[in-house]
């Protein structure tokens, strides 16, 4: 159960909190599967969990035969360099070692260059619908949000170049957006890079970057050699099967990247994580399967919500937007069925729920489940 942390503190504490801090709002993420089970007194093993955007193929095989090689000392605290890991990423981008930030999640980078740059008195921009945890980060610290309506639920990149002002310290996209699944033209987003003044930052936050078509990608490694105030953002969670984890990492020139290092919390990257990581880096393979499913998956999802009425955005990630008439409501009606979505109100978004791409299987059991009554 979530409280609002406003009002508690403001009526049951004598501590003083600022302003900023106690507005905040916890972030709240897709159920697990033993809270719905304990709940419902459904079977965990028939609950089906399609809130989160994980990888329903499981880890990168690669990186579990990696794990049942290693020998980890558990008595022992990691690398919180990560030599070995930012080595391998760096092979894999055809970057400097010194180029390379590692993080628990892609998440905890992004926090990390938050914490770098912003404060009471700076300020950020970023689009409407963004990532709700880059939107609490700047929060925490004080600065002051400008948001961009995205009427069409896309970044309207002219109207964020507008929206830079002399206090501007970082701007935040996400390609793809999440929880809006939709992508920026390419050669849109490196004009807009090239009007960016030198002393704001660019935060470009690709964690389901794998799921994007080749011709949307854009060189976004090479947009970071071009510029110093670029930082590009990438995770293990989500293609790569890793969610648990918690691995994720950025790239940006070396001036930057010194900073956020210094920033980070030593021995947040586990040694597992660390040995997991690099072998995944090599499973190919797995990351074709995993796209190939995903694009099968979300065209029949789309297809067979959009027969019940249902309208949903067009995603280039392993999840879709829909509106299904009252987010709350729908995503409660599945948890009886065993089946875990996301309702996005915390986004402004209460008739739509996000729905992660499943097997076969776990999408035939969505899609299974009666309309109900829709609203849209």
């Amino acid at each position: 159960m979530y409280i609002d942390l406003k009002d508690h503190w403001t009526m049951n504490s004598p501590i003083s909190y600022p302003a900023h801090v106690a507005a905040l709002k916890p972030y709240v993420p897709g159920l697990p599967i033993s809270a719905v089970a304990a709940r419902s007194g459904i079977a965990q093993d028939r609950i089906v969990k399609l809130a989160s955007n994980e990888n329903p193929l499981g880890a990168s095989p690669k990186a579990l035969a990696a794990l049942s090689r290693a020998a980890i000392d558990l008595s022992r605290y990691p690398d919180s360099d990560c030599a070995a890991l930012s080595d391998a990423i760096a092979a894999f981008h055809d970057v400097p070692r010194d180029w390379i930030v590692v993080g628990a999640g892609s998440e905890s980078v992004l926090g990390n260059l938050v914490s770098t740059l912003l404060q009471p008195g700076r300020s950020t921009a970023y689009s409407q619908y963004s990532f709700q945890a880059y939107v609490n980060a700047a929060q925490k610290l004080g600065a002051t949000s400008t948001v961009v309506p995205s009427p069409d639920f896309r970044v309207d990149l002219e109207g964020l170049a507008d929206a830079i002002q002399p206090s501007t310290a970082l701007v935040y996209i996400a390609n793809p957006g999440n929880p809006t699944g939709t992508v920026v033209d390419p050669d849109a987003l490196e004009a807009f890079l090239d009007r960016v003044p030198a002393h704001v930052v660019v935060l470009l936050d690709e964690a389901y970057f794998e799921f994007m078509p080749a011709d949307l990608r854009g060189d976004s490694v090479a947009w970071v050699r071009r510029h110093p105030n670029l930082v590009v953002t990438r995770t293990f969670s989500k293609a790569y099967g890793l969610a648990g984890l918690r691995i994720g990492y950025g790239i940006a020139q070396s001036g930057l990247s010194d900073v956020m290092r210094r920033v980070r919390s030593p021995f947040t990257i586990s040694d597992a994580a660390q040995v997991a990581a690099i072998a995944a880096l090599d499973d190919v393979e797995f990351i074709e399967q995993t796209v190939a499913m995903t694009d099968q998956g979300r065209s029949a999802l789309i297809s067979g919500l959009g027969a019940k009425g249902y309208r949903c955005i067009r995603s280039h990630t392993n999840f879709i937007l829909a509106d299904v008439g009252g987010g709350a409501a729908f995503a409660s009606r599945l948890e009886k069925q065993g089946l875990i979505v996301r309702p996005v109100t915390a986004y402004g978004l209460a008739d739509w729920v996000r729905i992660s791409i499943g097997t076969p299987a776990e999408i035939g059991r969505i899609l299974a489940v009666p309309s109900g009554v829709n609203t849209s």
